[in-house]
């Protein structure tokens, strides 16, 4: 059985993981994270391929490509975009491909602000609250697909 190819793409100031915040977001950088999917995805018969931008237009292009490429699901992590990109929901509506919301930390939790997830709209399925554990149990989730 051929493996399945999962992109993981993170939003706006994520590649500051580990330095950033880390009473909120932890202390694991995006590498780290990187590495726990790649070793979990072995199990899983899958194959990552993790990409982060600060642009909201790469973000939503490689949504386009995943539909092109035929890939089997999306984890995404949106950061802030996650509560404001209208053109990141209207990407994920218009591509079958499966998409699962990542985050690090419970946005309910937090600013009154990051309450709305536009992501969340046209998501599968959220993982939040989890640190870096969200990504694993996202894949376990695109895994069962």
């Amino acid at each position: 059985m051929a493996k399945r190819l999962v992109y993981v793409l993170n939003g706006p100031n994520l590649n500051l993981l580990g330095m950033r915040e880390p009473e909120i977001y932890g202390h694991d950088t995006l590498d780290d994270i990187a590495g726990m999917l790649e070793d979990r995805a072995r199990e899983l018969n899958c194959e990552i391929e993790m990409r982060q931008s600060n642009h909201e237009g790469h973000l939503v292009d490689w949504l386009h490509e995943a539909q092109a490429e035929s890939v089997h699901a999306v984890l995404l992590n949106a950061g802030a975009y996650t509560h404001t990109s209208i053109a990141l929901l209207d990407a994920m509506r218009s591509i079958v491909t499966p998409v699962f919301e990542v985050h690090l930390s419970d946005p309910t939790t937090r600013e009154e602000f990051r309450h709305t997830s536009y992501v969340g709209l046209a998501a599968r399925e959220t993982f939040q609250g989890h640190g870096a554990k969200s990504y694993l149990l996202a894949l376990d989730a695109a895994a069962q697909l």
